[in-house]
């Protein structure tokens, strides 16, 4: 979706109400409390209606990752547009920027809450042929240990990532998975697998032993001597090489404390990289079926 295709379908606050009325009730107004069917629009700065049985006024945006929010609907709505389109991207500060947003740390609140939508609790897994490897990015900060060494798997200074890549019968790729991870033994990759994979997907790795005999899928061992990991696991490669080159030029970096929403977001990116223009309507539709979270959540990561 275009921006000048945006601004026609949503030029207003009372345009936003509308759109968020028809997709939290499709059929009309129902009461979050008692069910019932019938109620009346009330005059409010916020769209609100209140239930004809038990009087509960409910806003349209409550209980939506918009809850009590300050800012207008049409901010929300054009913040969503350019973070579900933008192909690379945005930062909290660019945002701010564009939004014309006064404050640094409400545009990050509304970025993190746009990122907890990104990510549909009712996704399904990944199936039929699934490529994964893990990766590293570097970090430091002064948490780190500083008396051990750097090299091989050590988690000194560095950020570990897995990912998966969902392959097409005929070698192309589909959908993708990212994880931040504490470190590549067994535990935790089979438990990645056993998350992101359909059980009797085939999986296809390197030679690492954490990745031996997975619990609910057959495993293919691709190890081919003067070959290097990213020859022979093209795929999940090209992932982690696109997520590099993401996360220096948009974010200069990844920040270790919330280094999974921006793997979210690069997650959602790429699965929806041939189907930007529904990438806005499913980022509002997931946002509308999560619970409300705070500042403090996010920061305490309990969101």
């Amino acid at each position: 979706m275009s921006r000048q295709e945006f601004e026609a379908l949503f030029p207003d606050d009372d345009a936003c109400a509308e759109y968020l009325a028809k997709k939290r009730w499709p059929e009309g107004f129902t009461c979050p409390v008692c069910d019932t069917r019938k109620g009346w629009a009330l005059d409010r700065s916020r769209p609100t209606w209140e239930c004809a049985e038990c009087r509960r006024q409910t806003s349209v945006t409550a209980g939506t990752i918009m809850h009590r929010s300050h800012l207008p609907l049409k901010t929300w709505f054009l913040a969503a547009h350019i973070v579900a389109t933008h192909s690379n991207g945005i930062s909290a500060l660019q945002l701010q920027g564009q939004l014309g947003i006064g404050s640094y740390k409400t545009a990050w609140l509304l970025l993190q809450k746009l990122r907890r939508a990104m990510v549909d609790p009712g996704r399904s897994p990944l199936q039929t042929l699934v490529e994964i490897d893990e990766t590293e990015m570097p970090f430091r900060s002064k948490h780190d240990p500083v008396d051990q060494k750097k090299g091989g798997r050590s988690p000194v200074g560095k950020i570990f990532i897995v990912g998966a890549v969902e392959l097409s019968e005929d070698g192309e790729p589909r959908r993708i998975r990212l994880a931040h991870i504490p470190d590549g033994s067994s535990k935790t990759l089979h438990g990645f697998i056993g998350k992101v994979v359909t059980p009797g997907a085939r999986v296809i790795t390197d030679g690492w032993l954490g990745y031996e005999n997975p619990p609910a899928n057959p495993h293919e061992v691709r190890v081919v001597e003067g070959q290097k990991a990213h020859e022979v696991l093209k795929w999940v490669h090209r992932v982690f090489s696109n997520l590099k080159r993401w996360a220096k030029g948009v974010f200069h970096g990844l920040r270790k404390a919330h280094v999974q929403r921006y793997l979210d977001e690069f997650v959602f990116r790429w699965n929806r990289r041939r189907h930007t223009r529904i990438a806005l309507d499913r980022l509002l539709g997931i946002g509308m079926d999560l619970g409300p979270a705070t500042y403090r959540d996010f920061v305490d990561q309990r969101a």
